[in-house]
């Protein structure tokens, strides 16, 4: 899953909203957007955020992206 891609190139995301955090199930958050309620990704930033940061997250989601679509491009 993109989640363990993310976490294998050392970035940190959630399967589930902030405000759901250690429940279990669908995210009531997605399923009022009209999704299924699985398979989002949150991802936060915030002031302390580095462009390092920013640069290693857009690193790893190249890499997901690009292996999902079949290319041999690498996370960092």
């Amino acid at each position: 899953t993109a989640q363990i891609g993310f976490d294998l190139a050392g970035v940190a995301v959630s399967a589930g909203s902030a405000c759901s955090s250690g429940r279990v199930g669908p995210s009531h958050v997605l399923k009022a957007m009209g999704r299924d309620g699985e398979g989002g990704l949150r991802v936060s930033i915030g002031r302390r955020t580095t462009s390092k940061e920013i640069e290693l997250f857009t690193a790893a989601l190249t890499g997901i992206l690009a292996r999902r679509a079949g290319g041999s491009t690498r996370a960092a």
